[in-house]
């Protein structure tokens, strides 16, 4: 019996990843794609649950897994209430507010619905989620936005920024817990977290408005022009909406979401290219220097993660930037499953305990 089998579930708008680990040594890993057609007839993402759990099934079949010898199955979190980062065991609450999408319908939510259906079908599994989006350890007086009708909440890539941070800290021979990090998660969205001892005291909100630009989204605008913009008559709720997230950043600019595009048209001497490239470093180095000011200025390592980190223009500008403030490492890219089963094998080797959603 392989009770430290663990089967992580990640699922995205228009995929499924499923990867299979045993200890920490990926043995099986699909990116299950699922087209506009095949998604059309579900209303709801929660109208999903049937049909993409089915295409799980089949496929571990296929790869000749047997369901009986996992010990975890660890699902992507979802949107559920604000939570302190940790590994959660699915419980009847987290399932129904996974199910009316309590802070909102997101694709994810439906890992941790599937986790425990599984789970609940086999003889030594346990269903967990594990450091989802809407993770919060913020200070209170990070809250506080500047009038009482607003506050700034925490929504960023915690499974990436937790599991980066973990590695890295056992890399310098250090623990989390006792070590002061920044943390910049550069994808599709751009996260830069304060992380005191083990807490993330401090992050911008990647999703809608917060923070750097990014491929997708536009981060801080000028509310001024924000306000003007959106009582012009020009644009719907949506279009702003969209302008925020989906539509702004490298593709309002430059028609693209593809940093390496960017970088190349860079190189070729494309002016603009260049220009909104640097300000995207710019603007992430900023951001970083906010983050500093939170830790004090005591700030033993500051780590470069996500898609973006490839890109060596970028990372050597913010390098350039920062380079004063504390040592800069780079992880480029982001593996979620790997950090999704190794929450998970965390459990199983009880090097930390499973906490209780309420």
């Amino acid at each position: 019996m392989k009770t430290n089998l663990i089967l992580a579930i990640n699922p995205g708008s228009t995929s499924t990843k499923i990867a299979v680990f045993e200890n920490d040594k990926e043995v099986f890993l699909k990116n299950i794609k699922h087209s506009s057609e095949a998604l059309q007839p579900f209303e709801k993402i929660t109208d999903q649950y049937e049909f993409r759990k089915k295409i799980i099934f089949e496929e571990l079949s296929s790869a000749g897994i047997d369901l009986n010898d996992f010990g975890a199955i660890v699902g992507r979190g979802g949107l559920v209430k604000p939570i302190k980062s940790g590994v959660y065991n699915v419980n009847e609450k987290m399932l129904d507010d996974l199910k009316v999408g309590v802070l909102g319908q997101h694709a994810s939510n439906l890992g941790g619905l599937i986790a425990h259906n599984i789970a609940s079908n086999l003889p030594n599994a346990r269903a967990f989620i594990a450091d989802p989006v809407v993770v919060d350890e913020m200070d209170d007086v990070a809250r506080v936005a500047g009038h009482p009708n607003f506050e700034r909440i925490s929504i960023f890539h915690a499974l990436n920024q937790k599991a980066i941070a973990r590695t890295h800290s056992k890399q310098q021979g250090s623990e989390y817990e006792n070590s002061n990090l920044i943390v910049a998660h550069m994808g599709g969205g751009i996260s830069v977290g304060a992380h005191r001892q083990g807490r993330v005291v401090d992050v911008n909100n990647a999703l809608d408005g917060d923070g750097p630009f990014s491929p997708e989204r536009s981060g801080s605008l000028p509310s001024g022009q924000l306000v003007k913009l959106c009582f012009s008559g020009k644009y719907s709720l949506e279009e702003v909406k969209q302008m925020l997230k989906g539509q702004g950043g490298l593709i309002a600019y430059l028609d693209t979401n593809d940093a390496y595009e960017v970088e190349k048209r860079a190189e070729s001497g494309e002016e603009k290219a260049m220009l909104i490239q640097d300000a995207l470093a710019y603007q992430v180095a900023k951001e970083i220097g906010s983050m500093s000011t939170v830790l004090e200025g005591n700030v033993d390592a500051i780590l470069l993660t996500g898609g973006i980190a490839y890109g060596k223009p970028v990372v050597d500008a913010i390098k350039k930037r920062i380079k004063h403030l504390a040592p800069v490492f780079v992880y480029p890219g982001e593996d979620e499953m790997k950090a999704l089963a190794m929450n998970g094998l965390r459990v199983l080797k009880g090097e930390t305990e499973a906490l209780k959603y309420e």
